[in-house]
This record gives C-alpha cells, sequence and structure tokens, in this order.
C-alpha cells in the first residue's frame, strides 16, 4: 500500500471514529449498548489507546476509581513475571529424618514436606509428589508424614467471610502448602434407564451418590442443584446433593472447596498414598521442616504457565498465593496478606508512578469491596506491561477473546473481534469489566480498559462486548 493510501485511510478512520463518540469521549456505539441495558452513562468508565503510547482514542470517565474485581489480577500477574522471571518455579522440599530400608521397604522415620507456595500442587501434582517418595525405596513410613505450612502466617479468615459461599474454590484461603485448592471436582455421570445421575468425587474423599433427573433442557445444571453439608457441633457431616439434574444434560463437573480446609491436607495425603500401595504406621499431621539439605524437591511448572492458568480461568486463590510469594521471595518470613499488599503497592508506585493516595489495592486477586483503581491507570499498566520485557508471557496469559478460558463462551458475541483480543475479564456481585489488548482491522493494537458498576450490572455485558467491537473497528 502507497503512502498516501495509508494517510488517507487513517484520517478515514479518525473521522468515523469521531462520528461513533457519543459526549465527551464515550462512543457512541457503546452509548446505546447502555441504553439498552437501561443503565445510566455513570456506571461505565473507559479508556483506549495505542498500546505504544500517546493520546486515548477514547476516554470517558476514565480517572474515576471504580473496584476492578479480577483486573486486580494484571497488576499481580505482570509482577510476578517481571520480579521472578518467566521461567522461575515454585520448589517444595521433602526430606525423609530415616533410613530407608531397603529389604522392605520401610522408612525409619517421617517424611517432612514443606509447603513453598506453589499454587499448581493440583491432585495429579500431588500424586507425582508421592510418587516419587515410592520411587525412593519407600513402601511403609514408619513415622508421620509432617507438614510444615509455617511459609505463610495463618490468618483468622473464613471461606465464607466474603460472600457467604464457603463452597466456591474461589474462596478458599491462601496456605503455603495448598493441595489441590482444598477443593473437590464432583462429577455426575446420567444413567437414564434408572432416572438418576451417579456422582463422585475426583479426590475421592467424598462418598459416592445419585441425584435424580427430571425432563427438561439443560441451560443451568447446577442451578437445579444443591450441596448440603449439615454441620454439627465438633464434625461436618458428608455431603449430600439436593435436587435434580436435566435429563437432557450429558456428563456435568462441579468443582466445590471442602467444608474442613484445616484438615484437608492431611486427608487427601493420607488416600494418595494408600491409592499408590503405601503404608503408614503414624498419622499426617502438621509439623517443622528439619535442618539441612531435603531428599528432594518437587518443582512446579515455570511461572509463564502458572499465570496462564491464573488470568485465564481468574483463579483467585493462585493469584493470592503468588502475591504471598513475591513477599516471601522480598524477604518477609512468614509471609502476610499485609506484606504482600504492601509490595504490589509498592511496585505500581515504582513502575507506573501512581500516588499512594490515587488507589487502592486490597489483595493480588481482586475478591474484595475495597479495591478502587481507574480506567486510565489500568490503561497505564497494559501499555507499560507491552514495553516489558515478559510482554509475550503477559500478552499469552489472558484470555483470547471467543478461545479460551473465561472468554470461551458465545464467541459470536465479540463480533471482528474474535480471536483478535487478549482481555482479562473481572465480576463481582455489582461489577464488571474487561482490560487487555485488541487489535483492529488495520493490524493496530490497542489497550482497552472498559469497567461497569451497578446494582444491575448483569445487564450490561453487551455493553463491554460493544466496546470491545467498537476498538476492533467492527
Amino acid at each position: 500500500m502507497k503512502r498516501r493510501d495509508t494517510l488517507w485511510g487513517a484520517l478515514a478512520w479518525g473521522l468515523a471514529a469521531r462520528a461513533q463518540t457519543g459526549p465527551a469521549g464515550l462512543p457512541g456505539v457503546v452509548q446505546q449498548a447502555l441504553r439498552e441495558a437501561g443503565l445510566p452513562d455513570s456506571a461505565l468508565a473507559l479508556w483506549c489507546a495505542p498500546v505504544e503510547g500517546g493520546a486515548p482514542r477514547g476516554a470517558w470517565r476514565a480517572q474515576a476509581l471504580h473496584n476492578p474485581a479480577s483486573l486486580a489480577k494484571l497488576l499481580t500477574t505482570w509482577m510476578g513475571l517481571s520480579v521472578l522471571g518467566p521461567g522461575w518455579r515454585w520448589r517444595t522440599p521433602v526430606w525423609f529424618t530415616g533410613p530407608v530400608r531397603l529389604s522392605d521397604g520401610v522408612l525409619e522415620g517421617d517424611v517432612v514436606i514443606q509447603g513453598q507456595g506453589d499454587p499448581s500442587l493440583v491432585l495429579e501434582r500431588v500424586w507425582l509428589l508421592l510418587r516419587r517418595i515410592r520411587q525412593q525405596g519407600v513402601r511403609e513410613i514408619a513415622g508421620d508424614i509432617v507438614l510444615d505450612s509455617s511459609l505463610f502466617a495463618p490468618e483468622p479468615r473464613s471461606a465464607a467471610d466474603f460472600d457467604g459461599e464457603p463452597w466456591r474454590p474461589g474462596n478458599v484461603q491462601p496456605d503455603a502448602l495448598l493441595l489441590n485448592f482444598k477443593a473437590h471436582e464432583l462429577q455426575w455421570l446420567p444413567d437414564p434407564s434408572s432416572g438418576r445421575a451417579w456422582v463422585g468425587s475426583d479426590t475421592g474423599l467424598l462418598p459416592p451418590q445419585t441425584v435424580p433427573l427430571r425432563p427438561g433442557p439443560c441451560r443451568d445444571p447446577r442451578g437445579a442443584l444443591r450441596a448440603n453439608w449439615v454441620e454439627t457441633p465438633g464434625r461436618t457431616e458428608p455431603l449430600r446433593l439436593a435436587g435434580h439434574l436435566p435429563a437432557a444434560c450429558g456428563a456435568q463437573s462441579w468443582p466445590l472447596a471442602d467444608p474442613e480446609p484445616d484438615t484437608y491436607n492431611a486427608r487427601l495425603l493420607a488416600r494418595l498414598w494408600q491409592d499408590l500401595g503405601g503404608r503408614l504406621r503414624g498419622h499426617v499431621r502438621a509439623g517443622s521442616a528439619p535442618e539441612g539439605s531435603p531428599r528432594f524437591e518437587h518443582r512446579s511448572p515455570v511461572l509463564a504457565e502458572v499465570v496462564r492458568d491464573i488470568n485465564k480461568f481468574s483463579n483467585n486463590a493462585m493469584a493470592e498465593q503468588l502475591a504471598l510469594t513475591l513477599a516471601l521471595a522480598d524477604g518477609e518470613r512468614p509471609a502476610t496478606r499485609l506484606g504482600a499488599r504492601q509490595r504490589l503497592q509498592a511496585f505500581a508506585q515504582q513502575r507506573l508512578g501512581w500516588a499512594a493516595d490515587a488507589f487502592v489495592l486490597d489483595n493480588g486477586s481482586g475478591l474484595s469491596r475495597d479495591s478502587r483503581l481507574s480506567a486510565e491507570q489500568l490503561g497505564q499498566l497494559l501499555q507499560a506491561a507491552w514495553a516489558s520485557p515478559v510482554m509475550p508471557e503477559f500478552v499469552a496469559s489472558l484470555p483470547l477473546a471467543g478461545v479460551d478460558g473465561t472468554l470461551s463462551r458465545e464467541p459470536s458475541r465479540f463480533g471482528a473481534a474474535q480471536a483478535r483480543a487478549h482481555l482479562k475479564t473481572g465480576s463481582l456481585r455489582d461489577v464488571a469489566a474487561l482490560a487487555g489488548y485488541v487489535q483492529d482491522g488495520e493490524g493496530r493494537r490497542w489497550a482497552l480498559v472498559a469497567m461497569l458498576q451497578h446494582a444491575q450490572v448483569q445487564r450490561g455485558r453487551g455493553v463491554l462486548d460493544a466496546a470491545v467491537r467498537w476498538a476492533a473497528g467492527a
């Protein structure tokens, strides 16, 4: 294309963009979406500018402070990649406190496992850690399995504190030794011949059961079910599912946090060790790691992979683990929520030039009613991340519009922006937001932030979609 054609194309695009702009920088198509949703213009904050910097293409209430919800993870993950590096790994050391008798595979002592914040210790990776113990020749542990979680400071919080829903995996509290997010994945398989669905758990810690099938379309399979844990003094009764499953649904899964997180690690390790054919004479208990070098270290995937899981699936527990790990890496022993928060705030001030009193960042996940950031500040973060050495890993961690992660549903909603926008999502009871990078039809890339805060925010998804399509030039 000739340079003159390029200039005329840019001029035509600029005129068209201004023609679509409502009051004070609010794009007309976005304003129309607000009208259709029945939301006031004041519910929205919008900012869009070239990724390389320069004047915003569109800005509306861009300096107003909003609750960012999970957009807070953008700062946590960018800081993690910048400070620790994309190839950094967590290490979980394991000690044997006695010799292994090769004649019969008996470890004459304890196995000690120290958590150092690894958020990737899901079920299969816990199995691999225990399998490595078996590969050391251990068939039977004469002592105990000792768990050391002392590198993160415990806090008097419960999973129900935020929204009264302790069974949500996203509400699980941090732990230096966080095994399988202290959760279960219920898996149910309909059996039309019996009129029931069989339900089991991936951990094997919950008893199998069945729920009835009912006629009807499969619109919301979880909506017709209720998870009931009956709590009595001193113990929690086994999970019972009430309700039914629509007959039109196929195999389904449902992640649920365990009702007794303090004992979850012990129960899971005892079960998995038994499943591996191992024997344990003692118990699984809390304790301290010994001095000296460990027998081996279990290593996590590289941080770039973990960050993809955090951002693509908006994993709160993993984000909090990373934030606390950053405090740990900076020398805080044990790492505290306060220390993690202070380090995130200091990073924002140093790298982005934010004044200390110009924002509020309560934690690393965004699961907070108190955090406050502006669309302009988040846009500055996106531009700075684009210019940083870890840009490729950071951008690749964001959900691809209409393709994966939290943006995989209903790909048609993004129009021409489908598969051309990397966007982090954020949602709370009265918050819905998107932020990330959008490529338009001419190949230009834009940093986009769109934040809604309103009591009826559930009506506003189309507003955010309209902002993405506008940024893509659709």
